[in-house]
């Protein structure tokens, strides 16, 4: 999001140069810049034990093709945080471990997606309201159900991603 006007005082924002940024918002009364903001959230792979991952169909959404637990980060959190609690309420299972694997730029949705791969011991999924269905998948099967390769898309990524340990590992 960018600012035209200044959120504070409600002047409209002229533009400075700040050091190498060009172009920055600056409010004149307030003296001080606004810059652009996005939404950070959270993507992630769970992996069970037997190296199934958890694939969900959202309650709110139709959609073609299965989704990851993602979520937004909330104020004070961090991403590692976050992603133990969006794990623990959508699907209801505990991570043991949680590793970062990158981050991810969303262009449709504005979005930096922060994707990590959690691993759990945890068998039965418990969903939150949020979540129609949620089941656990190979990973040569969920690479096809997840969205296909494109800009911004983490889930692909990480499924990939996953399923090259896989394949890595036997």
């Amino acid at each position: 999001m960018r600012f035209i006007y200044c959120p504070l005082c409600g002047e409209k924002l002229s533009y400075r140069q700040l050091g190498d940024e060009v172009n920055v918002p600056w409010c004149d009364r307030c003296n001080r810049p606004f810059f652009d903001m996005f939404s950070s959230c959270v993507i992630v792979l769970v992996v069970n034990g037997e190296g199934k991952v958890a694939l969900l169909k959202a309650a709110d959404r139709v959609r073609a093709y299965r989704t990851l637990v993602s979520g937004y980060i909330q104020p004070g959190e961090s991403a590692e945080e976050c992603a133990r609690r969006e794990v623990q309420e959508e699907i209801g299972v505990v991570l043991h471990e949680l590793r970062l694997i990158q981050t991810v730029w969303f262009p449709r949705g504005e979005q930096l997606m922060i994707a990590f791969i959690g691993y759990t011991k945890d068998q039965e999924l418990r969903l939150s309201c949020e979540v129609e269905e949620a089941a656990w998948y190979e990973p040569e099967e969920a690479i096809h159900l997840v969205h296909p390769k494109g800009p911004g898309n983490a889930s692909n990524l990480l499924v990939e991603t996953w399923l090259k340990e896989c394949q890595q590992k036997y």
